[in-house]
């Protein structure tokens, strides 16, 4: 009996299927290397944080391209036999986001951030992240990126935000970063500063 077969190649299914079987093993994690004796213990462990994309929206180009090539070295490192762990996650995009946020509000509750509160606003942060959050998880995952899941991390996580606090504190001890008078970006409605880099000089 013959075999037939498509006349076009269709990846969907098939890398779907196949990036599945990978996740529902977590073959993507530093052990999975390790319980299937594809890592040699004496090799120097291979690690890459992904530097974490905004949560204001959906990945670009740019992203794509830059992600593709941390796949490339980490999926190369594991072939090797390293221990290989690379390190998903989003980044809350302070202003960015909260900008975005608060538009949202006004658009469709006719709110500010300061008539709802604080902790009210934090917790739509949190949802907002929760809602793009997943698109941008599910492009990485259409790009079939061989991120470990299971680590995922997000910069308003509690112990994301405890490190970064930590290494402020010991910045400032080591007299490293400091407090001065200086000019400053101002935002008068968003009532902050905001860097060089955010500012459009006209």
């Amino acid at each position: 009996m013959a075999l037939e077969l498509d006349s076009k190649y269709n990846p969907r299914g098939i890398e779907k299927r196949w990036y599945e079987l990978y996740e529902s093993h977590n073959a993507f994690a530093p052990e999975f290397g390790e319980s299937v004796g594809a890592t040699d213990p004496d090799a120097e462990p291979f690690c890459i944080v992904i530097p974490p994309p905004n949560v204001t929206g959906t990945l670009h180009v740019g992203h794509a391209l830059d992600q593709t090539i941390q796949d490339v070295l980490t999926r190369t490192a594991r072939k090797l036999g390293r221990p290989t762990l690379w390190l998903p996650g989003m980044d809350h995009a302070g202003i960015a986001t909260q900008s975005r946020v608060e538009k949202s509000l006004k658009e469709e509750e006719n709110l500010s951030r300061h008539e709802l509160g604080r902790d009210a606003f934090i917790k739509r942060v949190w949802d907002w992240k929760e809602h793009y959050g997943g698109k941008i998880l599910e492009q990485q995952r259409t790009m079939l990126f061989s991120l470990d899941w299971s680590r995922q991390r997000f910069t308003m996580d509690e112990g994301l935000s405890r490190a970064v606090r930590k290494v402020f504190v010991d910045l400032y001890k080591e007299g490293l970063i400091y407090r001065d008078t200086r000019m400053i970006n101002w935002d008068p409605v968003a009532h902050t500063v905001l860097s060089d880099l955010e500012v459009e000089h006209e």
